[in-house]
């Protein structure tokens, strides 16, 4: 049936906020490019752990601004504030509870996720950055932890930054100094506490967001692996014979070889 003048009105004035940043930003097309694209037809739930850990970090990032709104970084009100969120507040134990136990649902779909990518060969050629990228986010959500632990100032966190800190302390030729940086002097005090703050609420998050950004771009770019029983699966006989290699590239010759030469007279 054929639309009437009415109905292509109302259509192009919905549309027209939508054209208008497309022509000025190239939002669309990209957010096309990023969600529309084609997957090997024979994967499974094992592919969605990443999906799923990164699900998890925008619960930690949810749950992290509303209780940063609540949160006083200060020695001898931290304890007290923690108290009151979860507590006194509307859902404030809700909220503190998925924060505090989405951070070790993240840490594990990250090793779930990492165990997939390395059991199904999913780290070879061409992912190799994306692997290296990947190490990172884990090491980085690993110490968005540690920097976490510490916030509500009570015993057990105070001991357990002692120990982790103590720890990394360790480590040969940087671990003093890493240690000296993270206590904010030579014991953890009023400084470690906001020194770790800042660097669970703004650092570490930036460095997330910046990783998993590129991290994405290269899923999509690159694609996603089949399984390893996959026919699909990199690595298999390729159904026809791969051109010859372009001379010049993979089959130097001499630099003048290929110039066409005038016949002489």
């Amino acid at each position: 049936m054929a639309k009437t003048a009415r109905r292509r009105q109302l259509e192009s004035a919905a549309l027209y906020p939508l054209d208008w940043t497309e022509e000025r930003s190239g939002l669309v097309g990209y957010t096309k490019w990023f969600l529309f694209r084609k997957v090997p037809h024979d994967i499974s739930w094992a592919q969605t752990l990443g999906a799923a850990a990164l699900t998890a970090f925008l619960v930690q990032v949810v749950t992290g601004v509303v209780l940063a709104m609540y949160y006083k970084p200060d020695p001898d009100r931290a304890y007290g504030s923690v108290v009151n969120i979860t507590e006194n507040l509307t859902l404030g134990w809700l909220v503190r509870g998925m924060h505090k136990w989405g951070a070790s649902v993240f840490i594990i779909l990250l090793f779930f996720h990492m165990a997939r990518v390395f059991l199904f060969g999913a780290y070879k050629y061409p992912r190799e950055l994306n692997w290296i990228v990947g190490v990172l986010l884990l090491a980085t959500g690993l110490f968005e932890g540690l920097t976490g632990y510490l916030l509500p100032f009570d015993q057990t966190a105070y001991w357990a930054t002692v120990v982790a800190v103590n720890i990394n302390g360790t480590a040969p030729f940087v671990g003093p100094y890493l240690a000296t940086v993270l206590r904010g002097g030579a014991e953890i005090g009023p400084d470690t506490l906001a020194r770790f703050y800042s660097i669970h609420m703004l650092l570490v998050p930036g460095a997330l967001l910046g990783l998993i950004g590129l991290h994405l771009y290269l899923i999509v770019r690159l694609g996603v692996t089949s399984p390893p029983w996959s026919k699909e699966a990199a690595g298999g006989e390729p159904d026809d014979e791969p051109p010859p290699g372009r001379s010049g590239l993979v089959q130097p010759g001499p630099r003048a070889a290929g110039v066409r030469r005038r016949p002489t007279e």
